[in-house]
């Protein structure tokens, strides 16, 4: 550095150096810039302006904010501009700008180095490309969870001559298939199964164990409409399936026998560990109906039992998953901060007397207000009696 030749260093530094005058006349120029733009020195110095060398949109972002904001804040750094060489080749450059004051202050020129920015300007285009390029793919992922999620439910929820029935099923991410399901769909003697899951942890693995124990628990309950008979059947088929995964569910299923003479129905109800039913009356009353089993899919030997639910005129039976239970909403009474089973009877009491499209829709709207406090999946599913 000692041996270095200061106007060498100036003429031929690795980066553009350009002084002008306040009107933006070049007054100096150095030779790496000049190499740059193809130009001889005398066609430059006190014939052109710097914003001369600019493209067309370069010179308008000069004068409306590069200019205005040097003038006022007497430097402007990094700033990302395109210069015009002689053979009308754009050249993207970041320019950094000073304005070189006298002893009393008032301004006397400006100061600008230039860099080459070429290979930055590719590397962001390459970078965009990217960017873009993976935001294509996570839109293609989620259309695929998407497609695989619905192909998991009913395509459309069949309703028992005389009763009312609804669902909604909202999954905690766009990028991982959930694990609840449910269903509802005549048998051959005027009864109808229905069921209600929620497969233990997220993504293709348990979409796989979704299929399976959706399709198990239909074709069990077609051969034999006996709910504990038909999640004895899933739990033998988990658990010689996944037992070396530990993939287990929380399962309640249920055959249904309307009685639309008196406006009612009966549901025969077993339940593999999952949460109580809750049945809201048409006197406006609201309880759990009790139900005991163990989680399916868990153990090799479970065994389950059935209870019955009577269904007068105005009453709607309520199936759902403990995404909803469980969520953690802005507000919440309990010490562990989740919504809790006594606040969803509170709500549903608040509901009663309804029916099964108000009251999934209430709960679906329930559920908007968590916002981020809902970080599981969650399905409903509702079934009433039309009052008297």
């Amino acid at each position: 550095m000692l041996e270095d030749d200061l106007e060498d260093l100036y003429e031929n530094a690795p980066c553009g150096n350009l002084s002008t005058l306040l009107d933006g006349t070049i007054a100096k120029i150095n030779g790496t810039l000049l190499a740059w733009l193809g130009y001889r020195r005398e066609e430059l110095v006190g014939r052109r302006r710097f914003s001369d060398l600019l493209t067309g949109g370069g010179r308008i972002y000069h004068e409306t904010h590069f200019a205005p904001m040097l003038a006022m804040r007497g430097e402007i750094g990094g700033v990302a501009l395109d210069l015009r060489t002689k053979d009308g080749v754009r050249m993207p450059v970041l320019v950094t700008s000073v304005v070189k004051a006298g002893s009393e202050g008032q301004p006397q020129l400006i100061r600008t180095a230039i860099f080459d920015a070429a290979m930055r300007r590719s590397y962001e285009r390459e970078l965009l490309s990217a960017r873009k390029a993976a935001e294509r793919e996570d839109e293609r992922l989620r259309q695929l969870v998407s497609k695989l999620q619905r192909s998991l439910l009913p395509a459309v929820l069949q309703t028992p001559p005389g009763l009312d029935s609804a669902a909604y099923y909202r999954a905690a991410s766009t990028d991982e298939v959930g694990g609840d399901f449910y269903d509802l769909f005549p048998l051959e003697d005027g009864r109808w199964g229905f069921f209600l899951g929620d497969v233990s942890g997220k993504g293709v693995e348990a979409a796989a164990v979704t299929a399976l124990a959706r399709y198990t628990l239909r074709a069990a309950t077609v051969y034999n409409p006996d709910p504990a008979a038909a999640l004895q059947n899933l739990n033998t088929v988990l658990w010689q399936e996944y037992r070396q995964d530990a993939r287990y569910c929380t399962v309640v299923s249920g055959i249904l026998t309307p009685t639309p003479a008196v406006n009612a129905f009966t549901a025969v109800i077993a339940s593999g560990g999952h949460p109580e039913p809750l049945l809201l009356r048409g006197d406006g009353s609201v309880h759990y109906h009790p139900t005991k089993g163990r989680i399916v899919g868990a153990f090799p030997n479970s065994r389950y039992t059935n209870t019955t639910v009577v269904a007068n005129p105005g009453d709607t039976l309520l199936l759902y998953s403990d995404g909803l239970t469980e969520a953690r909403p802005p507000s919440s009474e309990t010490a562990d901060g989740r919504y809790g089973t006594a606040a969803l009877a509170r709500f549903a009491h608040s509901l009663a007397p309804t029916n099964a499209t108000t009251a999934v829709a209430a709960v679906t709207e329930l559920l908007r207000t968590f916002g981020a406090g809902l970080s599981d999946d969650t399905a409903i599913l509702a079934i009433s009696a039309p009052p008297a």
